[in-house]
């Protein structure tokens, strides 16, 4: 979603834009162009054959781009090997990291002694300071390292808050419930909060996504008694959260390896506090007891979302701040660093 973002708004800013890409649909999306390369998939949609890397550069060099952005996580293939073969060829290149490698930085390490991926004259980058940050550390001094976060439309999060019973608060997170953004320790520490809230205060937690461990959370919500306290209520669209927003008090994001957190960011700009950890991209949006709270572990995020449902003072003050400040990362900003970004990698080449 944030790379089909970035092409619209590069378009809407005067750029002429191609998005290169192995999933399937049509070749316009919201008046951009697409690329469909047409290769053989391996399991969860990884493109990696000698095919697939060769149509990358071929419609590239097809599409006369005057420098190739590749969009990476943990696993991409086909971005860092389309990066490399980019840069071979001369073309400028941005490579943005939208993830954090934490157990995987050594293979990155391993990769770079093989490929010298820091020397190459790219620009490097990231979408926020703590995931930049293995990649300073690997790379050179003399390689060029950016930060390029996401962005966001304040004006389409803007919601007005609707009328709400003063004795029910309403924590919402939106995951993909996988393992990495834990869910399950999130329906934990919710067990803990209302364990710890007295009786006058209900409170209920709303779940927003789908994934693989959707049965084990159904399974934990009925044998801990929260059937009345938990809504597991699937995928939605974005509408249809905004919705959801205009009648919760609180967001929470329980995952220790968020690289951004674009989820608590529409949450903070729709004026819900953010109860997230204090070592993830969110602390860049999110400061502590500014815009939301911030813990260092579960333990300590338990005790600050208990304190923040039995503060109702403290969750108007913050969520009176965050109806009331745009973020920074709107992005007419955000397309003004990329394009920043693109210059860069043409002076690199010339």
């Amino acid at each position: 979603m944030q790379v089909h973002d970035l092409a619209r708004h590069l378009q809407l800013a005067g750029h002429e834009v191609v998005v290169v890409t192995t999933t399937a649909g049509p070749d316009v999306v919201d008046g951009v162009s697409v690329h469909r390369v047409d290769v053989p998939l391996l399991p969860f949609d990884i493109p990696f054959t000698r095919r697939a890397f060769r149509s990358v550069i071929d419609a590239l060099v097809a599409e006369r781009v005057d420098v190739a952005h590749f969009h990476g996580g943990v696993v991409s293939p086909l971005a860092y090997k389309g990066a490399r073969d980019a840069q071979r060829a001369g073309i400028p290149v941005v490579v943005t990291l939208h993830c954090i490698w934490s157990y995987a930085t050594p293979f990155f390490w391993a990769i770079n002694k093989v490929t010298k991926w820091g020397q190459w004259p790219v620009v490097l980058s990231a979408v926020s300071e703590v995931a930049v940050a293995p990649v300073r550390r690997i790379a050179p001094d003399s390689a060029t390292v950016v930060v390029l976060p996401n962005g966001i439309e304040n004006d389409t999060w803007k919601i007005a808050p609707a009328e709400r019973d003063p004795s029910l608060v309403t924590l919402v997170s939106v995951m993909r419930l996988a393992p990495r953004k834990r869910p399950m320790h999130l329906l934990r520490m919710i067990k803990d909060v209302r364990d710890r809230t007295p009786r006058s205060i209900d409170v209920r937690l709303i779940v927003i996504g789908d994934g693989p461990e959707l049965g084990q959370m159904e399974k934990y919500v009925r044998e801990n008694g929260l059937t009345n306290t938990v809504s597991l209520v699937g995928r939605r669209t974005r509408e249809e959260i905004r919705e959801i927003y205009s009648h919760a008090d609180v967001f929470v994001a329980p995952a220790n390896l968020e690289s951004f957190g674009i989820a608590a960011l529409e949450a903070r700009c729709a004026g819900l506090p953010v109860v997230a950890k204090a070592q993830t991209g969110i602390r860049e949006f999110v400061a502590h007891e500014k815009e939301g709270l911030l813990a260092a572990n579960d333990a300590e995020m338990a005790r600050e979302l208990t304190r923040i449902v039995n503060d109702r003072m403290l969750r108007e003050q913050i969520a009176q701040h965050n109806r009331t400040t745009p973020s920074p990362v709107d992005w007419s900003h955000v397309v003004e660093r990329n394009v920043e970004a693109y210059q860069l990698a043409m002076s690199l080449r010339s």
